[in-house]
């Protein structure tokens, strides 16, 4: 969307006290989401009434979700952009249109020529869009419509140019990436990785938000062969009990995730994991299935989330919902455990050589990097003991630990 207001005219990126016209792209997968794209609209309708803006957009998923009931709900919006809709923001900035959600049916476009708000060295390539599992739980078939495969053409394409613009890192993204292809005749994610290996310049390539369901014992070994795919993968399971499994409409059992992580494992992935406590019905006895599970697998990285209740989701309307006090004390349970396993893990790993992704210097002014088993903005982080410059990757001895992170030491330091 950047892209195309640059395109139209546009000068992008002024702070909100600064701007002729807001844009908001909103998230509304779950009720804290929505609630904060509904704080920001609100202070920018405020900036707005005061005379320092001229119009309010609102863009991405909340205005798919809401359509044109957002008019109502947030009085003074001038326009909205559904998902599907993103190459009619410039109309809507510039008053030629008022409302564009339309139905998320039509074969995802490419996203070349973008602009970029990631760093330089890292960008996200996006393989597909929409979904068409059927988890009880989850609202985003209803947001961003069926499972569409980008065309590996159009894939390969952005994946060399974001290389060609300084990307070391692409890390592979869709609703669900494993499924790319299911709706292609020519290609499946195996093919797709192999050609993305293949790309002159490509450094590191990484694989987010993977189903266990779709995730082949051709595609565990294709990770461990390809010479530029991290030995990385970001599998949300969200539950282990068989019974919680069904209830969520997951289409797998415990048996085949089991097997599947074992595979991994023998392959030496790092694996990422997410799940969700006190979903409708879960017993003491399935939770503590569940917690007994992580303990013993020790995952290397892991989210929980308490079960949100959603509208238009078949599990908000399910028998035995959980109180929010006990799903509280499931999630710090499942993080006190998680605490535990990746302290021990940071301690086992000093002395270890491990090559490191600068990123830059954050907020604390400290340098900081990330290895291959670190994905960007949602794990840990490796800080150096000295600066290096952003973008580079390098050689570095784990010399210590703080909290989740670890502290690494150039190789070259001390030599």
């Amino acid at each position: 969307m950047l892209a195309r207001l640059a395109e139209g005219g546009c000068v992008v990126g002024a702070p909100m006290d600064d701007a002729d016209v807001i844009v908001i792209n909103t998230c509304g997968f779950l009720a804290d989401a929505r609630d904060e794209a509904m704080g920001v609209i609100s202070e920018a309708l405020e900036h707005k009434a005061a005379g320092h803006a001229g119009r309010v957009v609102v863009a991405g998923c909340l205005a798919q979700r809401n359509g044109e009931e957002l008019f109502d709900q947030a009085p003074g919006i001038d326009a909205i952009v559904g998902v599907n809709d993103r190459e009619a923001i410039l109309q809507a900035v510039t008053g030629q249109s008022r409302s564009q959600v339309n139905p998320c049916t039509h074969r995802i476009g490419s996203d070349a020529g973008r602009f970029r708000l990631t760093p330089k060295h890292v960008a996200y390539l996006r393989v597909a869009e929409g979904c068409s599992h059927p988890c009880t739980f989850c609202t985003i078939p209803a947001i961003r419509g069926p499972f569409r495969s980008k065309l590996a053409a159009d894939v390969l394409g952005e994946a060399a140019e974001l290389i060609a613009d300084g990307a070391i890192e692409l890390s592979v993204i869709a609703q669900d990436t494993t499924s790319y292809g299911s709706d292609l005749d020519e290609i499946d994610l195996v093919g797709l990785l192999k050609q993305l290996d293949s790309i002159e310049g490509a450094t590191w390539i990484r694989l987010m938000y993977t189903y266990p369901r779709r995730f082949t014992n051709e595609l565990v070994r294709t990770i461990d062969q390809c010479d530029h795919v991290v030995p990385y993968v970001d599998m949300p399971l969200q539950h282990i009990s068989d019974g919680v499994l069904k209830r969520m409409g997951r289409k797998v059992r415990r048996e085949r995730i089991e097997e599947l992580l074992r595979e991994l494992r023998e392959a030496n992935v790092t694996i990422r994991t997410t799940f969700i406590v006190g979903f409708p019905g879960e017993t003491q006895a399935e939770f503590d299935e569940l917690l007994e599970f992580i303990k013993e697998f020790e995952f290397d990285a892991m989210g929980v989330f308490a079960y949100s209740p959603e509208p238009g989701t078949s599990a908000a309307d399910m028998p035995d919902q959980v109180p929010d006090e006990i799903k509280a004390e499931r999630v710090a349970a499942m993080m006190a455990a998680q605490q535990e396993i990746v302290f021990a893990a940071n301690q086992d790993a000093i002395g270890q050589l491990v090559d490191v992704l600068i990123d830059g210097v954050d907020e604390h002014g400290r340098c900081i990097g990330r290895h291959a088993g670190q994905a960007p903005e949602i794990d840990s982080l490796c800080i150096l003991t000295e600066p290096r410059p952003a973008g580079q990757i390098l050689t570095v001895e784990v010399v210590g630990s703080e909290g989740y992170d670890l502290i690494v030491q150039p190789q070259s330091d001390g030599q």
